[in-house]
């Protein structure tokens, strides 16, 4: 308990630093602003990989969870790849909802900010009652694995019009019929008072579009580390490092997700590989090695070959 409260304060201290210091007044974050906090968020989780590993060098821990520190350390790091690995589909889907609400850039940190604080409790619940079900059922991680391979086998079959529309969407229409929604936006306000009734801005609609679609992204991306340990510190701070570092990932990629179009091929490897390790575990033991090698292997392969054909496609026109 003093592990998860000294974490939870830890994430809170950075969150309030987050919007209170660093981006206290609404800025446009360019790409180079972008870049450094994505370098810091990924540093900063590499670090924590050693705390986790210094944590389970104590014997209580150790006999308590029975995982050596490197290997818990390996399996954070893991964990924490193949949510961000995930997230870039979310980022995607973020484009398409600020793009359709209109919301402004200096305003897109905020939005993203609020969010994060949803996601940390609703992961947190998902991860919770995910590793009571499968300790509980161990027959549920056959069923975890199986819905992660249709999830690879329907991704790569996805047709490039099936996209996503925020203001057509179930959660749009639900938002409108429980309160009054305008178009109109005053700075970073959420709620705007209309004829003297609080009406919902853009920025609000979008948030909660946002914290939705990330609670139905969740249901591959919290399943997939579970393939990686049940361990719930490490499903739960892996998960929660990606998602802090989601927000800048966002700014630093949103300009440049065409160049990345092929690294959706990378997605559907490492929700496939993590699948079958599911499926395959009372057969096939992978080493810890071995899946953080795939993983990386399969991330670098994408960025590498989208980089390569977009150049060479380039060239042609």
């Amino acid at each position: 308990m003093l592990i998860w409260t000294l974490f939870l304060v830890f994430i809170m201290g950075i969150l309030a630093l987050d919007l209170g210091v660093f981006n206290k007044t609404p800025h446009i974050i360019n790409t180079k602003e972008a870049s450094k906090w994505t370098l810091i968020w990924f540093t900063i989780s590499m670090l924590f990989s050693g705390v986790i590993y210094w944590l389970y060098s104590n014997d209580y821990v150790a006999n308590t969870t029975g995982l050596k520190p490197a290997v818990a350390s390996m399996k954070f790091i893991t964990g924490y790849l193949i949510e961000l690995s995930l997230s870039v589909d979310n980022i995607f889907v973020i484009a398409i909802i600020f793009s359709a609400f209109k919301i402004p850039q200096k305003y897109q940190h905020r939005v993203l900010f609020w969010g994060i604080l949803g996601a940390i409790v609703f992961r947190g619940l998902m991860i919770f009652f995910g590793v009571l079900i499968i300790n509980k059922f161990a027959w549920t991680t056959y069923l975890f694995g199986a819905f992660l391979l249709f999830t690879a086998i329907k991704m790569f079959f996805a047709g490039e019009d099936d996209e996503f529309e925020p203001k057509e969407s179930f959660i749009y229409k639900t938002l409108g019929k429980i309160i009054p929604l305008t178009s109109h936006t005053d700075k970073e306000h959420f709620f705007i008072k209309i004829n003297e009734k609080n009406h919902a801005t853009p920025l609000f609609v979008a948030l909660i579009v946002i914290e939705v679609m990330d609670v139905l992204f969740a249901v591959d991306s919290v399943p997939a580390i579970l393939a990686i340990t049940s361990d719930p510190f490490l499903v739960f701070s892996s998960n929660i490092f990606a998602i802090l570092g989601l927000r800048s990932m966002y700014f630093f990629l949103a300009n440049m997700l065409a160049k990345f179009s092929y690294l959706e091929y990378s997605l559907i490897a490492i929700l496939s590989f993590v699948g079958l390790k599911m499926l395959l575990h009372d057969y096939i033991e992978v080493p810890e090695w071995a899946s953080l090698g795939f993983i990386a292997l399969s991330l670098l392969t994408g960025v590498l070959v989208s980089l390569k054909l977009n150049k060479d496609e380039n060239i042609i026109e």
